[in-house]
């Protein structure tokens, strides 16, 4: 997909009617029981492809994008990479934006090597997650990608899990936190030639967890023209209401990620003797209205 990528998913959005992403987190123990036909690492990447091709066509009708989790398929080697491109390659043919979760970061050649794999050419998702944490070399050379085929980036701001304050909110000598330091340093490395689309969004974003709701409205206080990814919802205990934090007063800036909860559906007692693939469509469309009904749309 041509164009700028904040200005893309902000209309995928909008067509959609939900700012809502599906996580594509397969492991292979959790599958039906009629996709784990083998046991050996090519039986197992071939499940996991084969689940989330099916995910893929039960959610397509309901979200503007999804999220597959690069380790689920890298797990499973060469052919879990070739699994990971090829749900990669179906799920923007079914005309869904394609995040790739892919945390990397590193400086220097490898910073390179990284963008020139995981998103730069038309095979690559549309947008990657990253780690800045390493500092601004070690995402420039995702921005440039950006700015070069009009994709996207999320960098780690305010990660979702439990233990993300041993690090993350550290504070210095005037008493601001690292990851308010950090948002400024996305904030900034957003705003440069290019980047910014006619949407007044950059296609530099950041991931920040639904977990911290009040970390969030202070962070969208710093980075304004970012667009948020936020996890959390769902098997990770945040609720529609804590996503809205992320959200600006408009009901844009965010799309929040849903895994577990959708696309192992079929495995809660309520959807218990449903088809699985009608169980994640059901999911999914829970998640987009609850969500929607937190933000008043």
């Amino acid at each position: 997909m041509g164009g700028h990528f904040a200005d893309n998913l902000l209309e995928a959005i909008e067509q959609k009617g939900a700012p809502v992403c599906v996580g594509l987190d397969p492991v292979f123990e959790r599958l039906p029981a009629e996709l784990r036909r083998g046991d050996d690492r090519q039986a197992r990447a071939a499940a996991i492809r084969e689940f989330c091709l099916a995910v893929l066509e039960a959610v397509a009708p309901i979200v503007p994008a999804v999220k597959p989790q690069s380790a689920c398929f890298e797990v499973y080697r060469q052919e879990g990479v070739a699994a990971y491109f090829d749900v990669v390659r179906s799920a923007r043919r079914l005309g869904l934006l394609v995040v790739g979760d892919v945390k990397r970061g590193d400086i220097g050649s490898t910073a390179e090597a990284y963008a020139a794999g995981h998103l730069a050419g038309p095979e690559a998702p549309d947008a990657v997650t990253v780690s800045g944490y390493l500092g601004a070399d070690g995402i420039r050379p995702f921005v440039d990608v950006c700015r070069r085929e009009g994709k996207g980036l999320f960098v780690l701001v305010r990660t979702s899990n439990p233990s993300a304050g041993q690090v993350q909110d550290f504070a210095g000598p005037e008493g601001g936190r690292l990851y308010e330091h950090m948002a400024r340093l996305v904030a900034e490395a957003g705003a440069g030639e290019g980047l910014l689309g006619r949407r007044g969004y950059s296609c530099v974003g950041a991931v920040v967890g639904a977990t911290w709701p009040r970390e969030a409205r202070r962070l969208r206080e710093i980075m304004p023209r970012q667009l948020f990814l936020v996890p959390g919802y769902g098997a990770q205990g945040a609720t529609a209401a804590d996503c809205a934090a992320a959200f600006k007063p408009d009901g844009t800036g965010a799309l929040v990620n849903a895994s577990r909860s959708v696309i192992y559906a079929f495995q809660q007692d309520r959807r218990s003797g449903t088809d699985w693939t009608d169980a994640v469509r059901q999911a999914a469309e829970d998640f987009a209205r609850d969500l929607s009904q937190a933000l008043g749309c």
